[in-house]
């Protein structure tokens, strides 16, 4: 996979992830997800009225969160989940 092929999920301090590149998201069910932007911002805040999307509410609740990077769970995963 190149560079421009590689998606890219970014958490923006107390704010959305960013995907971007190519993605398929679906729901609990299988469903997809349809999106037609090229950039989309997904809520972390719990507020958004069109979630699984970010709609800026998480700036009038004042959202914490910061976007450093910390070791993950990767580790602790099996293959049946």
């Amino acid at each position: 996979m190149t560079e421009a092929e590689t998606t890219r999920i970014t958490p923006y301090r107390n704010g959305p992830y960013l995907i971007r590149g190519s993605f398929v998201m679906t729901d609990q069910d299988g469903n997809e997800i349809e999106s037609k932007r090229p950039v989309v911002a997904l809520c972390r805040c719990g507020k958004s009225q069109i979630r699984p999307f970010c709609d800026g509410t998480h700036k009038t609740i004042g959202f914490r969160s910061e976007s450093e990077a910390t070791p993950g769970p990767e580790a602790e995963l099996s293959d049946s989940e």
